[in-house]
């Protein structure tokens, strides 16, 4: 936050230093998370790994029983050096394409970030929430300032959709903090206090509810996803890289996080649903995907899609679906944000993002070419990349718990081939239109995707490191949801062993050394 006060100061004077600026926060941020995860693996291969990494909590608002409570787990670490790596790709990617009001715009950037990590280190209901909202303030800037022709539209249109759903979450924790506070006589936000709370099943049924709608329109999750797509189209390319790579990862997030330790009765009940729409918004998203003559649109369609199998596999409810889900979670954002970035790319050369307009391309863009069929193929699940590794793991997690939903979202993957090998028929070859010389990638450009494509290959050969950072956080759900028995209905552990489950194990640097 910080350094986004700092661009937006410093930018009425030189246009430059906010660019700077923005960079050097963020690169200081990711070789520190990046350092912090490497020892953190080293610490955990000479002793188990602990389930919580870091606890800070400090009194905020005592009387409201509200704390600056943030920690960290091995989910936590991930996205957080997630959104910093992506961070720094999002102001490379605008070097060029931002000219006006640059300070503005770097500051809108940095406190989404920031925003973004609140979500992933917050303890504290109240403190979640507000960094919930942090994040729609400055994307709604990002889309209405900075987007294309019909950008106001689709600000409104993001606005609206997730200021709406998130409201339902507050009414949600307000309803939690209530219950909770009336039932033992303290009423607090702190997230490890409120796993306790004993709920009827109907009251259960309706908080759930609560967060789920605000996370699923995140995520999003067919019926809720109209507004992903009219985002995508009409935001800049940094912008459609931090929605795709990060804020609908925080959907999935507030499920794994939330909804299924605080509900887990409700949350069993939900899940033959929830798997069902999951496999609806994989079929769905890679139809409407394939029916796109607009290059940004098309891919914006393909997330939908793919985030079908994360919810898929959060309601398989065990150990193969959600690692899984952690793997799509990163490799979705990797590849997909890469092909947000081409496509700006392309517009920028071209001035247009209608695939019909393009062909031809590869005898000039050789090098974009080759990035491209690459990430195509990791899109659609080519072994041998990271994307394969995840929907691979997700449907053999999802076949355990429902063979016929498995199969039918495993067809997904004969749609997912199809529309991504038509980006490249479209863009790369067919019969070339009538344009001028077109460059093949700067330095800087070839600096981004060069990154982006060795991180798709390494998650794709060497995935153990991301699995084995999560693997507490996914033992610790496995406790409260055991595996199922063979008629597929999971049998639940003890109320008051929830909270036991998931209680914080406090360390300093010290100890973890």
């Amino acid at each position: 936050m910080g350094g986004g006060l700092l661009a937006l100061l410093l930018g009425r004077w030189n246009k430059n230093l906010p660019r700077w600026i923005a960079l050097y926060t963020l690169s200081i941020a990711f070789i520190a998370l990046l350092s912090f995860w490497i020892d953190h693996s080293q610490s955990a291969g000479i002793s188990p790994p602990s389930s919580w990494i870091i606890d800070y909590q400090h009194e905020w608002i005592p009387s409201f029983g509200i704390s600056f409570h943030l920690a960290i787990d091995g989910l936590s670490l991930l996205l957080l050096v997630l959104t910093s790596f992506l961070g720094i790709l999002a102001v490379l990617c605008s070097w060029k394409e931002v000219t006006e009001r640059v300070g503005f715009y770097h500051f809108n950037l940095l406190w989404i970030l920031a925003g973004i990590s609140g979500v992933f280190m917050a303890m504290d209901l109240f403190l979640f929430y507000f960094f919930w909202e942090v994040m729609l303030i400055p994307m709604y800037f990002l889309i209405g300032i900075w987007g294309s022709k019909n950008r106001e539209y689709a600000a409104y249109k993001f606005f609206i959709f997730t200021q709406a759903s998130g409201l339902l979450m507050l009414l949600a924790i307000l309803g939690l903090y209530f219950i909770h506070g009336r039932s033992t006589g303290v009423y607090t936000f702190n997230y490890f206090e409120l796993l306790g709370t004993v709920l009827s099943a109907d009251t259960a049924f309706w908080l759930m509810m609560g967060f789920m709608i605000a996370f699923v329109v995140k995520l999003p999750i067919v019926p809720f996803h109209s507004w992903l797509p009219d985002a995508h189209s009409e935001a800049p390319t940094a912008g459609s890289l931090i929605l795709a790579g990060l804020l609908l990862k925080t959907g999935a997030y507030g499920i794994l996080r939330f909804v299924l330790p605080l509900f887990p009765e409700a949350s069993l009940n939900l899940a033959p649903w929830a798997m069902g729409f999951g496999v609806i918004g994989i079929i769905y998203g890679a139809i409407l995907a394939y029916a796109q003559t607009d290059l940004k649109r098309l891919v914006a369609y393909t997330s939908v899609s793919h985030m079908g199998f994360v919810i898929l596999g959060i309601f398989a409810f065990n150990e193969l679906a959600l690692q899984g889900v952690v793997m799509q979670l990163v490799t979705h954002a990797i590849s997909t944000g890469a092909l947000f970035i081409m496509a700006g790319m392309l517009k920028e050369r071209l001035h247009t993002r209608e695939i019909d307009q393009m062909g031809g391309l590869w005898h000039q863009m050789p090098g974009m070419g080759a990035i491209a069929l690459l990430l195509v193929m990791a899109s659609l699940g080519l072994p041998g990349l990271g994307n394969f590794i995840a929907e691979f793991l997700i449907l053999l997690g999802a076949f355990k718990a429902n063979v016929w939903l498995a199969v039918l979202a495993a067809t997904g993957l004969i749609f997912s081939a199809i529309y991504s090998l038509r980006i490249v028929q479209k863009v790369f070859f067919g019969p070339p239109e009538k344009v001028g010389p077109v460059p093949d990638f700067s330095w800087r450009e070839m600096l981004i995707m060069a990154t982006l494509t060795l991180s798709i290959i390494w998650l794709g050969v060497y995935p153990q490191p991301v699995i084995n950072t999560v693997r507490p956080m996914i033992n610790r759900l496995e406790q409260v949801f055991p595996a199922r028995n063979p008629k597929h209905s999971p049998v639940l552990q003890a109320k008051p062993s929830i909270k036991d489950k998931y209680q914080v194990q406090k360390h300093t640097a010290d100890d973890d050394t």
